[in-house]
């Protein structure tokens, strides 16, 4: 199974503004009562998109919704001012098949407005499926509708009220051509075979849960890693937590509220009054200075830990070690992991897909670490890879593909004396 040849390329149309104008913004209940009218009389599936304010605000609520439905017309509501009371829309909606462009990262704040798709297509993940190499919206509306979406403001603060006119127009084009855009998607889809490999991927995306967080965010606090002593690590842990608990009240990004690298120093210091603490860098300015006493209570909570409550220097893993420790812990599951990825790799070029839509990586290593038996009977290699493929949440086909692959990778003399 291979790509089709690209046509030669031709120069593609700039969209600066959408056909029918920038519609207005509907921030009240009377006007999203009657957009959702107008959507549940239109026909076909929905195109979706949502703005967030990631980086600025603590939440990942959608700070504006774009819908667009043919026979309706393209809406953009703000669901800030009805206080996410989006009952009639919901009623009108949810029943639907929505389009969207990297499903994923808008799914779970529409969920919190009580906004849920009967059906799923995601033309960024078709396009991965489908092989293609850049899968961002504009690259995709580019090659396969000969239209140029120009970057805009993705990354805005669209908690700003009033939002600008040039954000809204920006906000409108992304669902403009998407209708379209999984039109040529799925047509792409049919035409190399991949149709239900598709279908069971949205569906996988649609009903996914939201994870857990992990109980260790802190770790990941940049910079961490030039600490050297567990007394450190607590005070890291301690001022990540009071900064999350201040940054979640405020709704406001933690970083905003206090910088990773300011952590870091006072961890390295470890301040014992406020004069100390105001002396580091960052933590003397105008925004800090409110919650010195804050900042100082957490340094002082971690000096005064028992050794026996600090955090280990490194954090327990769940699961396989980092993949560079393997050979010196067991070289047996290295060389499983080299057979098992030349194995998928060779299957990705076959397929045109990417290896990691392909399968999971974590999941693939699992199973190399410890997730199957040493030796196995004739012929119980590709049940037994089957089994844990499927229980680790891989969808039937990826199973049928990857199977045979590992089983040959994995238990070579279990295929040939079956």
């Amino acid at each position: 199974m291979s790509v089709p040849e690209e046509p030669e390329a031709t120069a593609a149309v700039p969209l600066l503004a959408p056909a029918e104008g920038v519609p207005p913004v509907l921030d009240s209940a009377a006007a999203i009562t009657d957009a959702a009218r107008l959507l549940a009389a239109g026909t076909g599936p929905l195109a979706v998109d949502a703005e967030r304010a990631s980086g600025f605000r603590y939440s990942n609520r959608a700070y504006l919704i774009q819908l667009r439905r043919a026979g309706a017309g393209s809406f953009l509501i703000d669901p800030i001012p009805v206080d996410g009371d989006l009952t009639p829309l919901a009623e009108a909606i949810n029943d639907l098949e929505w389009v969207l462009h990297s499903a994923d990262q808008d799914l779970p704040g529409l969920a919190e407005l009580g906004l849920y798709p009967a059906r799923l297509y995601d033309t960024e993940l078709g396009g991965r499926l489908a092989g293609y190499e850049r899968v961002g919206l504009a690259a995709m509306v580019e090659k396969l509708l000969g239209r140029e979406l120009r970057k805009g403001h993705g990354a805005a603060d669209w908690s700003t009220r009033p939002l600008p006119d040039e954000w809204l127009n920006y906000a409108a084009l992304d669902v403009e051509l998407l209708l379209e855009l999984r039109d040529a998607v799925a047509l792409e889809l049919e035409e190399q075979g991949k149709t239900d490999w598709a279908a069971q991927e949205f569906e996988h995306v649609r009903l996914a849960e939201p994870s857990a967080p992990k109980s260790d965010r802190w770790r990941r606090t940049s910079g961490i890693h030039t600490l050297r002593r567990t007394r450190q690590l607590g005070v890291v842990r301690e001022l990540w937590t009071t900064r999350d608990r201040l940054a979640r009240l405020r709704d406001v990004a933690p970083a905003r509220i206090l910088p990773d690298s300011a952590i870091v120093a006072a961890a390295n210091s470890e301040p014992k009054s406020i004069a100390q603490l105001r002396a580091l860098p960052v933590f003397g300015g105008p925004r800090q200075r409110r919650y010195s006493r804050e900042w100082l209570g957490a340094v002082e909570r971690a000096r005064a830990l028992p050794e026996s409550e600090l955090p280990p220097l490194t954090q327990p893993f769940d699961g396989p070690p980092p993949v560079n420790r393997w050979e010196r812990r067991d070289p047996a599951a290295a060389a499983r992991l080299q057979h098992a990825r030349a194995a998928m790799s060779e299957l990705s070029g076959e397929v045109s897909v990417p290896v990691e839509n392909l399968l999971m990586p974590d999941l693939l290593r699992r199973m190399c670490w410890d997730g199957l038996p040493r030796s196995v009977a004739n012929g119980e290699g590709p049940a037994l890879i089957d089994d844990f493929l499927s229980a680790g949440g891989a969808r039937p086909w990826q199973r049928d593909l990857a199977v045979s692959r590992l089983a040959d990778a994995l238990f070579p003399a279990d295929d040939k004396e079956a």
